[in-house]
């Protein structure tokens, strides 16, 4: 489904939501697509009797954008528009990366969610995190973002997934991304995103899965301080995963998701 914001604004949906079972809506990472849900999580999620929902940020493959700055602000009211649309029942909202972060704030703000499940969530913005965040906008504005893909999968995927990856790299000639284009807007905004969330006022149960190969956005202490705060939290340490946790372990996501599920 599209749902149509007004003109030259739209939002692509996969929608399956159930109006009785749990739902999970999932929201991508930043530079994600539903294609790293509907792969295989969301597929077999439906297969076990729980609803999905998939959809793409504006900027992303077919959610057009029009003069709008794509802000986390904008996120996280669209998200809110997803809600609306497909109406499931009992949504757990699930992010991967910065999209657990969007997640946590619509919940935050009154979603309607009975669960948030944080892939590679839970950071602060310290120095080392502020410049890679920075570095994202300046390289796919100059040179391009398959210059971020090549030198940063050796600090972000687990050796069976870099190895997959191995045989593509280096392949593609680099090319910078216009202003307009919407990977682009998304990019140049995600600075400004306000991490300082009171994870602390998060009321409903909460699954924290983190893995263990994210060598860019994992630091255990800030982790361990910020899911302490959490009042009904779970938590994964996956040891053999890394950043891209749909993509590199989908069947151990799809159990602990519907483990999860199930529970509520």
């Amino acid at each position: 489904m599209t749902i149509e914001i007004d003109a030259g604004n739209a939002l692509h949906v996969i929608d399956h939501a159930s109006s009785d079972a749990v739902t999970f809506v999932f929201v991508n990472a930043l530079t994600g697509t539903t294609d790293h849900w509907e792969g295989e999580v969301a597929p077999a999620l439906r297969e076990k009797g729980f609803g999905t929902v998939s959809w793409n940020f504006r900027g992303q493959p077919d959610s057009p954008f029009a003069d709008v700055e794509i802000t986390d602000r904008v996120i996280v009211e669209d998200l809110g528009r997803v809600l609306e649309a497909t109406k499931p029942a009992r949504p757990v909202l699930v992010g991967l990366s910065i999209g657990g972060l969007y997640a946590a704030r619509a919940h935050l703000e009154g979603a309607p969610s009975a669960g948030l499940v944080l892939l590679n969530t839970l950071r602060e913005i310290g120095p080392r995190i502020a410049w890679v965040n920075d570095s994202l906008p300046h390289i796919a504005s100059t040179v391009g973002p398959g210059v971020f893909t090549d030198v940063m999968s050796p600090m972000i995927l687990n050796p069976e997934a870099l190895a997959a990856a191995r045989p593509n790299a280096f392949k593609t000639p680099y090319q910078a991304l216009p202003p307009e284009n919407g990977i682009m807007n998304l990019l140049r905004n995600s600075p400004a995103t306000d991490w300082d969330a009171p994870w602390d006022e998060i009321t409903v149960p909460t699954l924290v899965i983190t893995g263990h190969h994210d060598r860019v956005f994992r630091d255990p202490e800030v982790i361990d301080r910020l899911a302490a705060g959490i009042q009904r939290c779970t938590r994964e340490e996956w040891e053999d995963c890394g950043h891209m946790i749909p993509v590199e372990r989908p069947g151990r996501l799809i159990e602990s998701l519907a483990r999860f599920g199930g529970s509520l």
